[in-house]
Order: structure tokens, then C-alpha cells, then sequence
């Protein structure tokens, strides 16, 4: 199993972090769209690192075209000598439509087409295949060579893809190198609903398992101390409760007949009752979407779990205060 950590959005610490990784021996580093663009900390991790993978995870794809994406990935990928990964993620309608003011179209069938169209571009740069892509929502038919990279030594990057429904993870099973499990999930709901639609991609693009990278990170509810531990708690309950509230993730809830929970927490987050929310998150939830765990169970818990279904997970064990115990426990998760 490969580990990884994530980077800051501020810019002054990115070197320092990422070289830190490294040294502990992380396999990738990942930075997410939030409040700060994904893509500008990679190029300063690329600069500070030899070997560890750089990844964003997940840059929101319907908020940028496909040859902006094309750009961004062939250069983050160059630089880093062939260790990028494009980590991608629909958003929800919303903040596709309100927050970047872009068109909305269906979710699936537009990433599918996202990622094809990406890789026509590439074929044309590092192939020199024509540029011909044509599809209901991407349209790219020119490139001239003003305007085709130079520097193709290292190829196309990776691209993974984030999912939580089936009809998506279906598309990253088809056209996507890795899948990055939504953390609002559980083991019930991976088994039953995301492994059997991964599957079904796999077998329509004429894939096997060994052809895609699967990673996961369930909430971690651990510490050294009572109160590491309630903060841990309470921080998730949080999450759970705002991923919950959304009703593109209601079957998720279903696996475990909750899924009336997800309208009440639809209606809280419409008032701004974020702090309620969190109170409607139970402990045998928290027992479902999470590991709670002391530190010297934290990694069993995890690999009894999920071992046998992921490929990579995120670590960053900072609550762990003592660095080698960090170390051995990364070790303990990549080695098995």
C-alpha cells in the first residue's frame, strides 16, 4: 500500500513540507481545492523533491476546460520528470453554476468526455496524433505548433478521478487511471456499490483490476490524549454531517437505513445550522465512517477494514507525537 499526505495551501510552507515528507518517506503528496488554487503549490513541491509523487486531490474539473487542464497537468508533470498526478472531482451544481460560473451538464457523461477530450490533446502533443475531438460538451479541433509543448519526454500524466456514486465511479473505472474514494463512505457501501461499478467500467474499456490505483482515507478518530480524542470526534462529526447533507450522497447513508438523516441535514445546512448538524452524527456513525482508534490499533484497525480493497490511503498521524513511532506506523500500513 502507497502513503500519502497532503501539502499546505500557503505558499511559504510548501517547500519545507514537502521535503519533510520525503524525508519520512511518503509516497505522494496531494493538494486540494479549497479556499487556495491546487495547482501552484505542486510546482514549488516539484522544485524541493526528487522523488516523491505530487498529486491534486482533486482540482475541480467542470470549473476549468479541457486544454486549460491539458496545460496545467503536462507542465506540473514535466517539471516534477514524470511525477505528477491530476486528481479530479465534479463538485456539486451549485458551486459549479454559482461559485465558478460555469455550465452544468450531467455529471458522468461530462467527465467521461472531460478526460477523453484531455487525452486527444495529449495524443496530439506526444503522439502527434490529429487533434479531432468533438462531443456534446468539448469541442477541440485545433492546435498548431506555436502552441504545442516542447518538453514531451515524459508523457501524458495520471489522472484520477473522485467518485461517490455509482455512475461515476463506473466513468473512473472506464477512463481514469486511479479512483479516489469519496471519505464520506464506508466499508458496506465500497463493497456493495463502488467496487461492483468500478467493475463494470474496467469491463466496458476492456480493463482489469490491475489496471487502476484505488485510494481511500477514512475518517481517523484518534489521539494520545482524551481531548486529541474529542477534538477528533467532534471534527468529524462535522464532516460526516456536511457531506451527508448533500443529497447526491444519500445512498451512501442508505447502506446503513439512514438515509432519512440526509433531508434533515439538507435542511439544517440551508439555515446555517452547521453546529446542530454535527449533533445528529451518532457514535455508531462515527463507528461506520470512521476508525476510532488508540494510535497502537490505528493501523490494524485500518488494514482489517480495508486492506483488501485499496491500493494507497492518506496518513499524516500528526497526533502522533513521537516521529519514529509516525514512521513505524506508515511502514507498517506500506508494507502490507
Amino acid at each position: 500500500m502507497k502513503i500519502d499526505s497532503g501539502l499546505p495551501p500557503d505558499l511559504a510552507k510548501v517547500a519545507d513540507k514537502i521535503r519533510e515528507l520525503e524525508d519520512i518517506g511518503y509516497d505522494g503528496a496531494s493538494c486540494a481545492e479549497m479556499n487556495h488554487d491546487p495547482f501552484m503549490p505542486l510546482a514549488i513541491a516539484a522544485e524541493h523533491s526528487e522523488k516523491i509523487e505530487i498529486k491534486t486531490g482533486i482540482a475541480v474539473a467542470f470549473a476549468r476546460s479541457p486544454m486549460i487542464l491539458a496545460n496545467l497537468s503536462h507542465d506540473l508533470n514535466a517539471y516534477s520528470k514524470g511525477r505528477f498526478t491530476l486528481g479530479l472531482g465534479s463538485q456539486i451544481k451549485p458551486h459549479i453554476s454559482k461559485r465558478f460560473s460555469m455550465p452544468w451538464g450531467k455529471p458522468g457523461p461530462q467527465m467521461r468526455e472531460l478526460i477523453l477530450a484531455m487525452r486527444a490533446i495529449w495524443a496530439n502533443w506526444y503522439e502527434g496524433k490529429p487533434l479531432e475531438f468533438v462531443g456534446e460538451y468539448y469541442k477541440h479541433t485545433l492546435m498548431t505548433p506555436a502552441f504545442t509543448p516542447e518538453n514531451i519526454e515524459y508523457g501524458a500524466p495520471r489522472v484520477n478521478l473522485a467518485a461517490v456514486g455509482p455512475m461515476m465511479t463506473q466513468v473512473c473505472g472506464e477512463v481514469a487511471d486511479g479512483m479516489i474514494i469519496h471519505p464520506f463512505s464506508n466499508e458496506r457501501y465500497i463493497r456493495n456499490v463502488t467496487l461492483p461499478a468500478i467493475a463494470k467500467g474496467l469491463e466496458k474499456s476492456g480493463r482489469s483490476r490491475a489496471d487502476i490505483e484505488i485510494a481511500y482515507t477514512p475518517f481517523i478518530i484518534s489521539g494520545e490524549t482524551e481531548e486529541q480524542f474529542e477534538a477528533a470526534r467532534l471534527a468529524a462529526r462535522q464532516r460526516i454531517s456536511f457531506y451527508g447533507s448533500t443529497p447526491a450522497y444519500k445512498g451512501v447513508l442508505e447502506q446503513h437505513n439512514w438515509g432519512d438523516l440526509q433531508l434533515e441535514l439538507n435542511t439544517l445546512s440551508k439555515q446555517g445550522r452547521w453546529d446542530v448538524m454535527a449533533t445528529l452524527i451518532s457514535d455508531d456513525m462515527l463507528e461506520v465512517f470512521g476508525i476510532v482508534a488508540t494510535p497502537d490499533k490505528l493501523v490494524s484497525e485500518i488494514l482489517d477494514r480495508y486492506g483488501d480493497i485499496i491500493d494507497r490511503t492518506s496518513a499524516e498521524f500528526g497526533f502522533v507525537s513521537d516521529i519514529d513511532q509516525r514512521k513505524e506506523m506508515i511502514e507498517q500500513l506500506r508494507t502490507s
